[in-house]
């Protein structure tokens, strides 16, 4: 039935008094607080002012209907600030940290510049890891983390599965072929990952399925892997995202079923509260579709 802004010209000309006043306090022309205000009037059916020599007054009915009126604009004022309050939190900086992998692929998609446009007050601060950094102490503000998650102190979602394969240089397939089952993997030469990363599943699947395999090479990091990869050292176990997307390397074994896990995001319970990081998460869930080939290839 009503109107706010015929409602909030209503008021203006109750406390100024004239047309001429409230078109000046409201920065608009006078036929607009005119024609809101006869606008009013004629969807409430009754008469709000009546004009004297000095200017308007309201008519009994408007003088009762006044502070209705102006309860409803106390309100949309509290309703203003809230909303002017909220954009301004979600000013700021997100530190995502996630393995460095990604963090290319995510700056190589268009997922950046489609938050920037979303959201232009927030911006994004990668932590580089391919271990996992502490959240609850403030190392960063959300995790893109595959593998198994216990801390309970976390909260978040999934959004893709973390698929993990074994891949040859071509240069060392064509030497040494290709291995057709688990149980040829141990007479090839390995590439994997230093002690830095004696936790990491993929580490530890190869120590159960090829105990005696020789490992000509390690390192701290995925990419250091892939790189040991198309060198021709030896095969090595890589997410299918980073696998599939070098044209030196070849897929020959998998996906390994023990070696899919979850990926998440992740919070702290609190930062999962706050404006910006909800702000984050809404924007991540609805582009699902251009994040997942971005984790999973």
């Amino acid at each position: 039935m009503f109107d706010w802004d015929d409602l909030r010209h209503f008021l203006a000309v109750a406390r100024h008094g004239s047309s001429t006043a409230a078109a000046r306090a409201m920065h608009v022309d006078q036929s607009t607080v005119q024609r809101r205000r006869a606008g009013l009037a004629r969807r409430i059916g009754q008469s709000l002012v009546e004009r004297h020599a000095t200017g308007y007054r309201l008519t009994a009915y408007g003088q009762a209907l006044l502070p209705h009126a102006e309860r409803v604009g106390q309100e949309m004022a509290l309703l203003e600030r809230f909303v002017q309050s909220s954009a301004r939190e979600l000013n700021g900086v997100i530190r995502l940290t996630c393995p460095e992998p990604i963090v290319m692929r995510i700056s190589q998609s268009p997922l950046l510049e489609r938050l920037a446009a979303c959201h232009p007050g927030l911006h994004v601060e990668f932590v580089m890891s391919d271990h996992y950094v502490d959240l609850n102490k403030g190392e960063a503000d959300v995790a893109l983390r595959s593998g198994d998650t216990v801390d309970n102190l976390l909260v978040g979602r999934k959004i893709a599965d973390s698929l993990w394969a074994v891949y040859g240089g071509r240069g060392y397939l064509a030497l040494h072929g290709s291995p057709q089952s688990l149980q040829e993997l141990a007479q090839h030469t390995w590439v994997g990952f230093d002690e830095t990363m004696a936790s990491h599943r993929a580490t530890q699947w190869l120590r159960q399925v090829a105990p005696e395999a020789r490992i000509v090479a390690t390192s701290g990091s995925v990419l250091g892997t892939v790189h040991f990869a198309k060198a021709n050292l030896g095969l090595a176990t890589l997410p299918t995202a980073l696998g599939d997307a070098e044209p030196d390397l070849v897929r020959v074994l998998g996906p390994v079923a023990e070696l899919t896990r979850i990926w998440r995001m992740l919070t702290t319970r609190q930062l999962r509260r706050t404006p910006r990081v909800s702000a984050f998460f809404g924007f991540m869930a609805q582009e699902l579709q251009t994040l997942r080939p971005i984790l999973t290839g």
